[in-house]
């Protein structure tokens, strides 16, 4: 387990992910890989990892669904019509909203599959098959709560795989405290105690539309098969 907490900035998401492949290489390299991105900017990150690695590069298509008024995350949807409640909130806490706002959330819920469904498509880019047997590296290019990466945990879970790797450029605390007791191995440049937004953190916020890095993923794993 490797992960600090102090002032680290990138200049771009593509340098976030070479510093976590230098950290990763000499163990992986050599090894059945894949690189799991868990954002459309985790992509970006992942790329220098899985060129590094010679591994594949795919993506876990996940939404948010967050409560109106105040922005909180009750949970993630992702593929398969898998939704994960956020695991920073107390059961307790989960039933109060979920019977405070079960219309809403279950309409957000429909509406954040049928949109996973419509960028899938007819694309490879998200078949579980290509990960059996392999090291499941997830990447994100910042993590503020666990929600997501419950979500593509719980999505990952028929799979039969080696082990799980977490690598991330930034996290909040919650986040470390999860993926500590979830992941095999776990490798965080920064860990924030303050979260300020991804963004923050980058000096270059370029990153495609979800419509193009579905595309580019795509074109990725057609090419590994």
């Amino acid at each position: 387990m490797g992960y600090r907490m102090g002032n680290v900035y990138f200049k771009d998401r593509k340098e976030a992910g070479e510093r976590l492949a230098a950290i990763l290489a000499d163990t992986y390299r050599y090894e059945d890989c894949a690189v799991v991105a868990l954002s459309d900017g985790g992509v970006l990150v992942g790329e220098p990892i899985a060129e590094s690695l010679h591994s594949i590069l795919t993506m876990v298509l996940t939404e948010d669904i967050t409560l109106p008024g105040d922005n909180l995350v009750i949970g993630s949807a992702s593929q398969n019509d898998i939704f994960s409640y956020n695991n920073q909130l107390a059961s307790s806490e989960v039933d109060e909203y979920v019977a405070e706002f079960h219309s809403y959330i279950e309409q957000e819920r429909r509406v954040a599959h049928e949109n996973i469904n419509r960028l899938i498509g007819d694309g490879g880019a998200f078949d579980r098959d290509l990960l059996i047997d392999r090291n499941i590296i997830l990447v994100s290019d910042g993590l503020f709560s666990g929600s997501i990466i419950g979500a593509a945990m719980d999505f990952l879970k028929p799979v039969r795989i080696k082990k799980l790797v977490v690598a991330l450029p930034i996290a909040s605390v919650p986040v470390v405290d999860y993926v500590h007791i979830h992941a095999d191995e776990v490798h965080i440049l920064d860990v924030k105690e303050e979260f300020m937004g991804i963004d923050h953190y980058y000096e270059d916020n370029t990153v495609p539309s979800h419509e193009e890095i579905v595309k580019k993923l795509n074109e990725i794993i057609m090419k590994w098969r």
